[in-house]
């Protein structure tokens, strides 16, 4: 089963989710780029030129890694995880901006703009702007750049400009609304390589047509690793990317539950977290180009978020998964700050695997849930990052007092 299949018949729309919402300005843009991704989805050719050179470039096909160690401590399901820190760059978000820049070329365009948070989009982008030879402007909040420095490092070094946004919180969502800006302004040589499902139509489906190399792969890979495909498929949500990539392997299997895991913060109560559908304090509205559940006020003001993970403090989600939520078709969860570092030292500890904070949430959920279950189930977990970009945030979080020093030293040095 497709995303395509959840489509309610107009245009961009999943149910009462997603559509157009852009100055009209944008519009000749938003229309050149839906068409030539129409054009590109009914090209067999295009796809087979995407995975090849996911193939030679990228490194995939990501591996499946069954963690016995925790499987055995937990004493319930075999866990299983899907391996995109293996990929270039150490995420998932490379698979997106390849196929972008594929359309990008078509475009004919010849410079590439984009926001990020956790600064993993960002890094990628940068990676495939060289790769291609596209002029690269990379969009980040102030707050993002003194916590994610090792990514604004490697994409400075890979030619891209990096602008610190000062604007609002200061984190993904501004940075998104500053590139919109300069999308308006240079629309006739610069294509959005937008890194999130979310963001007017057409990239909520393209970001997941792209992502779906991830499920397309989880399938066979699990089936193959245990015998028979999971019980629960498990992926970290801020936009939304990396979980509706690997749901996509598995959306016609009703005897598969996909589990979205939100950034719960500081917990339900506290008014300082990112969890769109999992806490009730989101509400459906219109921003940046589309129409989702967001965290606003009763006046449409966006609130701030707060997440111990950069990349999953985003104020609204993937339309599609919306969708699905309210059709029983994903669960949503939440995991609080003082569990994804309790989480993330077991499965060091455990497994020697470093993942990134996002992708510990999705960790934290399947570990809570995992010992209720049999020790015959399957439990699948989207890695959708690997954890070296946060290590002045780990160090913080674990309270290493020699980490955290020389860290404050090195950013004094560098004006952070």
């Amino acid at each position: 089963m497709s995303i395509f299949d959840f489509a309610d018949g107009r245009k961009g729309y999943y149910g009462e989710y997603g559509g157009t919402f852009l100055p009209e300005i944008l519009s000749a843009t938003i229309e050149e780029l839906q068409d030539c991704f129409a054009g590109c989805k009914q090209d067999p050719t295009f796809w087979q030129e995407y995975v090849d050179l996911l193939h030679s470039y990228s490194g995939r096909p990501t591996p499946v890694t069954h963690l016995a160690n925790l499987s055995k401590q937990l004493g319930g399901a075999q866990i299983y995880v899907k391996r995109e820190d293996l990929g270039h760059t150490g995420s998932h978000k490379i698979n997106n901006v390849l196929g972008q820049g594929l359309l990008c070329k078509r475009l004919g365009k010849t410079r590439v703009i984009a926001e990020t948070g956790a600064g993993q989009h960002g890094y990628a982008t940068a990676t495939m702007a060289a790769r291609f030879g596209f002029d690269c402007t990379i969009y980040m909040g102030a707050v993002d750049v003194a916590r994610q420095r090792p990514n604004v490092f490697w994409m400075e070094r890979m030619g891209a400009t990096v602008v610190a946004v000062e604007d609002g919180q200061k984190t993904l969502k501004d940075a998104i609304n500053e590139a919109l800006r300069d999308w308006v302004t240079n629309m006739h040589d610069t294509h959005y390589v937008l890194g999130t499902a979310c963001g007017p139509h057409p990239f909520p489906e393209m970001v997941s047509y792209f992502q779906s190399i991830i499920g397309l792969e989880a399938r066979e890979q699990i089936v193959a690793a245990a015998g028979r495909l999971p019980d629960r498929v498990y992926a970290c949500v801020g936009g939304g990317s990396n979980a509706i990539g690997i749901f996509q392997g598995f959306l016609d299997e009703a005897s598969v539950e996909l589990v979205a895991c939100e950034a719960g913060g500081h917990g339900p109560d506290s008014g300082q977290h990112a969890a769109r559908l999992a806490y009730p304090d989101a509400s459906v509205g219109v921003a940046q180009g589309f129409k989702t559940y967001f965290l606003q006020d009763d006046n449409g003001n966006m609130l701030e978020t707060h997440s111990i993970a950069a990349g999953l403090d985003y104020i609204g989600v993937n339309p599609i998964l919306v969708h699905l939520w309210e059709n029983d078709r994903v669960r949503f969860t939440a995991a609080t700050d003082e569990q994804v570092r309790d989480t993330l030292k077991r499965v060091m500890r455990s497994e020697g695997l470093i993942p990134a904070l996002e992708s510990t949430h999705a960790f934290a959920m399947a570990i809570e849930e995992a010992p209720t279950m049999g020790r015959d189930e399957i439990i699948l977990i989207n890695q959708s990052g690997r954890g070296d970009k946060d290590i002045f945030t780990i160090a913080d979080a674990l309270d290493d007092k020699k980490w955290k020093d020389f860290i404050r030293n090195k950013a004094a040095d560098y004006g952070v």
